[in-house]
């Protein structure tokens, strides 16, 4: 069976790989294939149970670029006694081009699924695969390959090329410094370059705390994340790496067009969550809030 990527490293974390591990558990003898890019599959390339079948597919390409990985996804997946598992994929432009016979495509339209209700997509996707291949307990996990010893403290800042989601300065700089002043190992992604580094770097400069950054892929990283002691961050995949994982989390969570996509977005998962909520209001009470989060989370060993 194949399961399509989402393409967005959160959303693989939050929804594909709930129906991965359900799937796991309902075909225990069945081969899966995840379908996406590398660095998505680099999510979970340790996990044994899953293949890899690679599809280039570019964020900022041009609609017929992607549109380009059409044909030749629809040869792979047509294959006898098979199954494609949609999980709402960019591959298949949101369920819109047929990749196989309609008796052989399981498709969640995460958009719709849910309704008018509140809960987030990790929530909604592991309902979607109790309904419909009667695993109830699925969950959100990553299978990166191991990684060194883990920081006491993980720290992303990146927005994913939405500036709405950042807070005003100096809340990063400020934040970095209060994290720094809990002891232990503070790690901080520095993006994926241009402003984003940039913007990071000065943050550390600025807070005056002693940092370790990390620059290189996600998938390490978020091995990091997960075996990290608290993670803090704006709304992206790292939160939701956190959250699936366990780790206590902060979520400063600015940038959505409505209340349904604070909902649906939101970070779930076993661990202690706070959300702190960016949308009109004032730097410095949100970098009150965040901090007081934080220091209840933060248990020192």
């Amino acid at each position: 069976m194949f399961v399509l990527s989402r393409v967005t490293l959160g959303a693989d974390v939050a929804i594909t790989s709930v129906i991965l591990d359900g799937l796991k558990r309902r075909f225990p003898r069945a081969g899966i294939v995840f379908v996406g890019t590398r660095k998505a599959w680099e999510l979970f390339e340790a996990d044994p149970r899953l293949r890899w079948l690679p599809v280039d597919y570019g964020r900022g390409a041009t609609l017929a670029e992607r549109l380009a990985v059409w044909p030749e996804l629809r040869r792979e997946l047509s294959q006898p006694d098979s199954l494609v598992v949609d999980p709402d994929s960019r591959l298949t432009q949101l369920g819109l081009l047929p990749v196989c016979a309609e008796s052989a495509y399981c498709f969640f339209e995460s958009r719709s699924y849910g309704g008018d209700g509140d809960e987030p997509l990790p929530r909604l996707a592991r309902r979607w695969v109790r309904e419909i291949f009667g695993v109830g307990d699925a969950r959100a996990y990553i299978a990166p390959r191991a990684a060194p010893q883990a920081p006491s403290i993980t720290v992303s800042l990146g927005v994913g090329e939405n500036p709405a989601k950042r807070v005003a300065d100096p809340f990063e700089e400020e934040l970095l410094r209060g994290l720094a002043g809990l002891g232990g190992t503070l790690l901080v992604d520095r993006g994926a370059g241009g402003e984003e580094r940039e913007r990071v770097d000065r943050a550390i400069s600025r807070s005056g705390g002693r940092i370790e950054t990390w620059d290189g892929a996600f998938a390490p990283f978020a091995a990091r994340i997960a075996g990290s002691r608290l993670y803090a961050g704006y709304d992206s995949a790292g939160q939701h790496v956190a959250a699936a994982c366990g780790v206590p989390l902060v979520s400063v969570f600015g940038g959505f067009v409505s209340e349904r996509m604070f909902a649906r977005w939101r970070p779930d998962g076993p661990g202690p969550i706070h959300v702190q909520r960016v949308k009109d209001r004032p730097p410095q009470a949100v970098l009150r809030d965040t901090l007081a989060a934080v220091a209840r989370l933060w248990k020192p060993l």
